[in-house]
């Protein structure tokens, strides 16, 4: 469904350190960008969609983070809903909701949220069963 997801940063430099550490848990790879072309780039291959970018605003004002936007990466298994949180954590991220399930939106939803350095929700998610369940 989608291209590509982009959210601005701030500080170019501690997002792609930030975003280094918690793509490869999704199975993401840093595939185009640094920071000296303003832009880092993660896909499951380089020319692959969907793509996820963070960047320096193209129009040179600050990046803002938007009120009511979440970014949600699926996860094939709920350890990787762990992984996540504490990849995002280790990370410099702030917990905005710890692992777990959230049977209000489905009795397997088992998801987190968190922000990264910047301010952006994050949102990792599983929407299997549990093994065995």
């Amino acid at each position: 469904m989608f291209s590509h997801i982009t959210l601005g940063s701030n500080d170019l430099d501690r997002a792609i350190t930030f975003y280094a550490a918690l793509m490869p848990v999704l199975g993401l790879a840093q595939v185009e960008g640094g920071p000296e072309q303003g832009y880092a780039t993660w896909a499951t291959a380089p020319e692959t969609a969907p793509q996820f970018l963070v960047l320096r605003p193209l129009d040179g004002r600050p990046a803002s983070v938007g009120n009511g936007t979440t970014i949600g990466f699926e996860a094939r298994a709920r350890a990787t809903v762990d992984a996540f949180h504490a990849a995002a954590l280790a990370a410099g991220g702030r917990c905005e909701g710890p692992p777990g399930l959230r049977p209000q939106y489905h009795p397997d939803y088992y998801g987190t949220y968190v922000r990264d350095p910047d301010g952006h929700k994050l949102c990792c998610v599983c929407h299997l069963p549990a093994p065995g369940g």
